[in-house]
């Protein structure tokens, strides 16, 4: 069994929209606050793997801060 995230379904108060990408997905509060998740997916030749990579998500978040 995989630890890795390759989908999420939050349902923030306020939440105006969800954008679902290849690796991120994005959700509009309010049309004033975005929030962005970095998920463990895998995208290569802009084909997403049915598979993930636990912690990508996580790593990648580190190396933008």
């Amino acid at each position: 069994m995989s630890n890795a995230i390759v989908r999420t379904d939050f349902n923030f108060p306020g939440q105006k929209s969800v954008y679902h990408g290849k690796v991120r997905e994005v959700y509009n509060i309010d049309d004033q606050y975005l929030v962005m998740i970095v998920s463990d997916r895998i995208s290569a030749f802009d084909v997403v793997l049915p598979k993930g990579i636990p912690y990508k998500g996580q790593v990648l978040n580190q190396i933008a801060s």
